[in-house]
């Protein structure tokens, strides 16, 4: 494609990389529940990709038709470049429709934070280079493989990462003769060394941070009751179905006075890994009704500081 159409090629490849992310309109007009649940939905189907491919290669064949590339390579080319988004997305915590609308399950792999910088860097660097450097340059093919192979193998390591975590996980836990029914485990902030844990009992969850350098576990998890009977308390359960929903069943309610809230246990603590006291990164008031319009991020950095960013560290290096 870049031999026919030059730097275009790059251009039209990151607006159809980025296309799945036109659901982010519907955060204008629907409730901050239905908005969550919409996000990473339709737009992120295989569905979608079959679809759009199709149309926009029609387009492209009608508008760049100098270039003389064939519908079917068209559609090659979008097809490519939007089935990366949604597959690159499945690697993080939020999980994407994958198969709506047939069905609502969403697939997550938990295997990499979705603000990763050390996978990021790589292809941002090659991409600069590509757009300033000549078309005829020798060295096009070298940046672009460099950024791609860099980026697989960052995704290989982190895989192993996981497949290790989940192994200290399961022995700790058979050491304490805990029985879980299922086992959360994905990347806490900005890295792939240190990773949440949520282990799911009967009635709640034991959670914690671990490292990918921890030799061995010590009390690492504490324990966080589900408290799913205070649901009884509201008026009207739909809203708290559809974060339910939206948790994959990693929740739990709390309730201070007046307030309840819900926590998806997913997003991992604010400084969980500093103070295992801290709240939850994503907390959602359901009653009484507030703001929830930031629920994704609020928590995200919160708490953020240079003697968080210290101990952050050190539970990463911790053996």
């Amino acid at each position: 494609m870049e031999k026919k159409l030059g730097k275009k090629a790059m251009l039209l490849g990151v607006i159809a990389h980025s296309l799945p992310d036109i659901d982010f309109v519907a955060s204008f007009w629907l409730p901050t529940a239905d908005s969550l649940l919409a996000h990473r939905g339709i737009s992120h189907s295989i569905l979608f990709v079959l679809l759009v491919s199709p149309m926009l290669a029609w387009m492209s064949k009608r508008i760049f038709k100098e270039a003389q590339i064939s519908f079917i390579r068209w559609i090659f080319f979008y097809f490519v470049c939007i089935s990366l988004h949604i597959i690159l997305d499945a690697f993080n915590n939020y999980g994407v429709g994958w198969f709506e609308p047939f069905t609502n399950q969403r697939i997550s792999f938990n295997i990499i934070y979705v603000l990763d910088p050390f996978f990021s860097i790589a292809p941002v660097i090659a991409a600069i280079v590509l757009l300033v450097i000549k078309q005829d340059s020798f060295i096009r093919k070298f940046w672009w493989k460099t950024g791609l192979i860099f980026s697989l193998v960052y995704l290989l390591y982190c895989s192993y990462n996981k497949m290790l975590i989940d192994q200290k996980v399961k022995d700790a836990l058979d050491t304490d003769q805990l029985v879980a029914n299922r086992i959360l485990t994905t990347p806490a902030p900005l890295q792939n060394w240190l990773w949440f844990v949520a282990a799911e009992v009967k009635d709640g969850y034991y959670a914690g941070y671990v490292s990918v350098f921890n030799r061995k576990l010590k009390k690492q998890f504490t324990f966080y009751p589900k408290n799913d009977s205070l649901l009884s308390l509201l008026p009207d359960i739909s809203e708290a179905e559809k974060l339910i929903k939206f948790s994959q069943g990693y929740y739990t309610v709390e309730k201070s006075g007046d307030t309840i809230l819900i926590n998806d246990l997913r997003f991992g603590q604010v400084t969980g890994w500093e103070d295992p006291s801290q709240r939850f990164a994503f907390y959602y008031y359901l009653q009484p009704a507030v703001d929830n319009a930031l629920v994704v991020q609020r928590g995200r950095f919160a708490n953020w500081n240079r003697k968080t960013f210290r101990s952050f560290i050190r539970s990463i290096k911790e053996n």
